[in-house]
């Protein structure tokens, strides 16, 4: 049985007078692969911004378990959620440096434990052992994950180069570069065709058992959710309207009629 990682407690997000997030509780566990779906404009985004740290929300909680201990994300902004509370996301539009090769893209990943190796110092740069240890290690880590991806000719191509199904495995794991316990993907099968949805849902299936990796996964390929997913949350209007398995989900009436609509 799986461990929860993340318990979201009576979540709410106001924009003035627009309530975005309406009071969302939902939990997520470990090594599982839990989907927010909805339709448009239902709040799913606003909920990973939330997590992230690009947003504080207007009230409610939102801990992480990990390590014997439990987060309060709301206490990071930014790229501390990443690094404190190792939460790692990627997002709707692929936010690469085109212009970098796809191997350096994997190695700004692993910027903050470099920094911390070198003391944060042009001196540790230049001649502490553990900096070029820890920059050895983030060379072989970035070579793993593009084996494992089959990214290893492109390492010295510009990320920018790449198509756009590879640019979204690049995204991915750049992210995994981090060491996540929870990983945050914002629609990563969009615009990916059959043969790329099948490779991505390869990968994220790998992540969650071998990495042993919670996924957060907003996705409008409703092939890809009932696919992989464990558990799914379903939004209408920032309100949760189902949750439950992906057999559940795909036969409830309240999801069918939020995504059809209902005859008056």
């Amino acid at each position: 049985m799986s461990n929860k990682l993340l318990s979201v407690e009576n979540l709410t997000m106001k924009f003035g007078g627009l309530i975005a997030i309406d009071n969302l509780s939902f939990s997520a566990d470990e090594s599982q692969i839990t989907s927010i779906i909805g339709p448009n404009g239902a709040g799913k985004t606003t909920v990973f911004n939330c997590l992230t740290g690009f947003y504080k929300p207007s009230e409610g909680e939102m801990i992480l378990h990990k390590d014997n201990d439990s987060i309060s994300l709301k206490k990071y902004t930014d790229f501390k959620i990443s690094h404190k509370a190792k939460v790692a996301r990627t997002f709707q539009n692929i936010r690469l440096f085109s212009s970098m090769s796809v191997l350096e893209n994997l190695l700004v990943a692993q910027h903050n434990e470099l920094m911390v190796a070198s003391g944060y110092s042009i001196f540790g740069l230049l001649n502490l052992k553990r900096y070029k240890d820890k920059e050895r290690e983030a060379v072989e880590k970035a070579k793993y994950w593009l084996d494992l991806t089959g990214l290893t000719s492109r390492a010295d191509d510009n990320a920018g180069d790449l198509s756009y199904g590879d640019q979204r495995k690049l995204e991915i794991i750049r992210a995994m570069c981090t060491n996540p316990k929870l990983l945050c993907l914002d629609e990563p099968a969009a615009g990916l065709n059959p043969k790329e949805s099948s490779e991505l849902n390869k990968l994220l299936r790998f992540i969650k058992t071998e990495k042993q990796t919670g996924i957060l996964l907003i996705e409008h390929d409703m092939s890809v959710v009932m696919g992989i997913s464990d558990h799914v949350v379903v939004l209408n209007y920032g309100k949760k309207i189902f949750e439950g398995t992906a057999k559940d989900t795909r036969n409830s009436k309240e999801v069918i009629e939020a995504y059809l609509g209902v005859e008056e």
